[in-house]
């Protein structure tokens, strides 16, 4: 193994901040109480963004987390924020349902990701909030007029501002000759994660809001109206139940887990790094991302001394010598001056995907559920977790164009996604080829 590699930290970067306190906000078990009006099962964005809008509405809500809370893709993502039209597919969308869907879409996902920066700003969030802009490059030469013909739709549904940047230019932006020009997007933002992840905690404990980290739930019974949750030792009573597990879905949910496919997205640390080396890799500090089928995307620290770099994690389960080593060699290829550069942190997380490449909501057998946000799970967890919470209130804001998607599986899919590995080979061959 090379040097750099040596000692690395397994535990995200972002849970090594000192100002978490993420266990302070549990309650013992032992004190689960017998009835709720609304039981949500799982403890990350969608569900703490659920919880706080239903206690603000008054009702009495818990939430149940199998895991420590903060060890889900909440606090394991890059800290990235925008409102993911590169995700959505805009062409298969436009395809299938046309362009009038698909400008909805497209107005719907702005709504969403500047609900997001308005909450963390009113709730006065404490969460390193950065709108330094995005540099979205293109990958192959092909890529450069598909970016240009999405900046071209945008404008002509939304205000979005572009700046589109040839491969002269690019080096104004990014020190890598990789690309072949791009667009910068001047409204995203980056933050760190697992602080807005403590301050859902502290906005949703305020409000009354009981929850139970290292609490699985076994098993959701519909008793004609009401509903029985299945614990390790006892069960309880709720009136309604949400499912907000995303890409952590277990068999127990064998309808939702069907209907999504987990995949596992990496990231690595460096170590810090003097200024200028950090300005020759990302002069303007902005969020970057490749147009690639097999995304890579990176940033600083929003202390700006470290670069983070993530993408797919290779191989199967979590192997964080495998693709620290990989992602390293990835960050190397974009940016050759940092071949020197030690590692100090690796780690990797769920993200759910679903068939058609867009996020879903709505409610089957009776239980209400937000998930399959493809990527990008920091902007799109947020806002429908609010979204699930107003449907199930009766509350017309709870209104949604993905309410019109279909949550569709695929013949014979269990929920685990055996073929995925052939899949990210062929995206890979895919992006060599520049189709």
């Amino acid at each position: 193994m090379h040097n750099t590699l040596l000692n690395i930290s397994k535990t995200p970067y972002w849970l090594a901040d000192p100002r978490l306190k993420l266990s302070s906000f549990t309650t013992d078990v032992d004190k689960v109480p017998a009835t709720s009006d609304v039981a949500i099962v799982g403890g990350g964005f969608t569900g703490l963004s659920a919880a706080i809008t239903l206690a603000r509405a008054g009702r009495k809500v818990t939430v149940f987390d199998a895991a420590p809370l903060g060890t889900g893709a909440s606090c394991r993502n890059g800290g990235l924020l925008g409102p993911s039209f590169n995700k959505l597919g805009l062409d298969g969308i436009t395809s299938q349902y046309g362009k009038e869907k698909t400008h909805a879409v497209i107005k719907e996902s702005m709504e969403a990701f500047r609900w997001l920066l308005n909450f963390i700003r009113t709730e006065k969030i404490a969460c390193e909030l950065n709108v330094c802009g995005r540099f979205r490059g293109a990958s192959h030469p092909k890529h450069f007029n598909d970016l240009l013909e999405q900046v071209k739709e945008l404008s002509e549904v939304i205000d979005f501002p572009a700046i589109i940047l040839n491969k002269e230019q690019q080096l104004e932006e990014v020190g890598s000759d990789s690309y072949y020009g791009g667009v910068i997007y001047p409204q995203d933002a980056t933050l760190q994660p697992a602080l807005l992840f403590q301050g859902l905690l502290e906005i949703a404990t305020k409000a009354g809001v009981k929850i139970f980290d290292n609490t699985s739930v076994h098993n959701v019974v519909n008793q004609g109206g009401r509903f029985e949750l299945m614990l390790e030792h006892q069960s309880v009573q709720a009136d309604k139940v949400i499912i907000a597990t995303n890409g952590y879905t277990g068999s127990q949910f064998g309808k939702f887990k069907r209907r999504v496919l987990p995949i596992r997205s990496a990231m690595i640390a460096t170590e810090e790094l003097p200024e200028e080396l950090i300005q020759s890799v990302l002069p303007k500090l902005r969020c970057y991302m490749g147009t690639e089928r097999v995304v890579s995307y990176y940033r600083t620290s929003p202390d700006g001394k470290r670069i983070l770099f993530g993408g797919r994690a290779s191989g199967r389960g979590d192997q964080p010598e495998k693709y620290a080593k990989f992602l390293r060699e990835l960050m190397i290829r974009y940016f050759p001056q940092l071949s020197a550069v030690k590692i100090d942190y690796a780690w990797s997380g769920m993200v759910a995907y679903t068939f058609d490449h867009i996020p879903h909501i709505g409610k089957i057998d009776g239980l209400y559920y937000a998930m399959g946000y493809c990527g990008s799970g920091v902007g799109r967890s947020n806002y429908f977790g609010r979204k699930i919470a107003q449907k199930l209130l009766g509350n017309a804001n709870g209104k949604t164009i993905f309410d019109e998607f279909l949550f569709k599986t695929r013949p014979l899919y269990t929920g685990t996604p055996w073929f995925m590995p052939t899949i990210l080979r062929w995206h890979s061959f895919a992006d060599r080829m520049g189709w």
